[in-house]
């Protein structure tokens, strides 16, 4: 048994009504369900919402509208994919600074009290009974749902691929990111290693093998839902200046599709591998 495996949980059957209240969204959204591709689309931080219960942290809205309440253009860039591909996708449905769903419970990173700089106030101080109350309403219906999804694809074959979409700010602590994309993964790499070289193919555009983030480090989602299971998968970060507009959002939509219906055709990526 994995270590990834032994931190699944079912979620409760019932929401907190003190948490999620009836005009709150769900903690997930399924889009394109039906989708028949190989694939399973994930989006970690596709949403800046807050429950009402939850009093915006103490943050105004401008402040969850920066990159530390999501990852800017993500969600839509996840849909413009799935829809490209024909593919499912599990988009999040709160803020990461609610509880980040690509962090495990109980680690330091999965509730801020801080974010670059911005102290959040409704994290701080926060009581191990509250956090695992977070954990219980907004972070394993999203992994459970996506476990759902992938489930699906694979009763129906071949082995589907896992692909997570991020995105990521132009500029942290005060230095510039000079890449368009980055490729993130760990060990497997079947899916990362093509996709960088098909994607390098274009003229101009500047793609991170590991940046600027790594998948060695920050891989929770895709150890737990895939790499635990052997199957192909990796996440990829755009950077959010890119996905500002809907040209901007077209264009990588396009430039990724294209990429991944190549990967897609690759005959030894729909089965299992242990790396």
């Amino acid at each position: 048994m994995t270590r990834y495996s032994l931190l699944r949980r079912e979620p409760s059957s019932v929401p907190s009504a003190s948490l999620i209240g009836p005009d709150d969204p769900a903690p997930f959204t399924l889009f394109n369900g039906e989708g028949s591709r190989p694939i399973l689309l994930v989006c970690d931080h596709a949403s800046r919402a807050v429950p009402r219960a939850l009093t915006c942290l103490g943050l105004d809205d401008d402040t969850l509208r920066r990159h530390i309440g999501w990852d800017i253009g993500a969600a839509e860039l996840t849909r413009r994919l799935a829809a490209r591909l024909d593919a499912p996708a599990v988009l999040a449905g709160y803020s990461r600074l609610v509880i980040d769903l690509n962090r495990p419970p109980g680690d330091p990173q999965s509730i801020l009290a801080e974010s670059d700089g911005v102290i959040v106030p409704g994290n701080t101080g926060l009581s191990p009974e509250a956090q695992e109350e977070r954990a219980e309403i907004f972070h394993w219906p999203y992994h459970h749902a996506v476990d759902q999804a992938f489930a699906r694809l694979r009763r129906h074959g071949p082995e589907p691929l896992f692909f997570s979409v991020h995105t990521f700010t132009p500029s942290l602590g005060g230095e510039d990111r000079q890449w368009d994309l980055g490729v993130l993964w760990n060990r497997d790499p079947r899916i990362a290693v093509p996709l960088i070289e098909i994607l390098r193919e274009t003229a101009g555009l500047c793609v991170g093998d590991n940046q600027p983030y790594s998948g060695k480090d920050i891989a929770y989602t895709l150890n737990l839902h895939a790499g635990s299971a052997g199957l192909a998968h990796c996440a990829i970060e755009v950077r959010q200046d890119h996905c500002e507009s809907a040209g901007g959002l077209d264009r990588f939509a396009d430039l990724v599709a294209a990429a991944l219906e190549r990967i897609l055709a690759m005959p030894n990526l729909h089965r299992i591998e242990e790396f």
